[in-house]
């Protein structure tokens, strides 16, 4: 099944600690899910000051800069994995970097049933 990791910068995470070895960096991280065959793919993404907001309403196309400037929570990038279960999928983002300082949430992809 697919999932996808939101990877979030979360304020209340707590701060890099130099002497922390139970968390390995981004790139063994990575390493280990290309090695696993669970990852799919991921990357970072832009600074929450070059994103966009789209939507439509009464027909009209509305652009607004956007995440909130309000908001201390905002996603730094994402990951695809491709895990037997939900447990899988805990297990190996549970030791993203980002478990400990930011935070991760994890969605199950939900297909759609196109009959062509």
């Amino acid at each position: 099944m697919e999932y996808l990791l939101l990877i979030t910068v979360d304020p209340d995470g707590e701060p890099d600690d130099p002497a922390d070895t139970s968390v390995d960096d981004i790139e063994a991280w990575v390493e280990e899910g290309d090695r696993r065959g669970i990852r799919v793919r991921g990357d970072r993404l832009r600074p929450v000051e070059e994103a966009k907001v789209v939507r439509r309403r009464n027909g009209e196309l509305l652009i607004t800069d956007g995440p909130f400037a309000e908001s201390k929570e905002w996603i730094a990038g994402y990951d695809i994995l491709e895990a037997a279960n939900l447990d899988e999928a805990i297990e190996y983002a549970s030791r993203h970097p980002m478990a400990k300082a930011g935070r991760i949430e994890i969605r199950p992809a939900w297909p759609f049933d196109w009959e062509v």
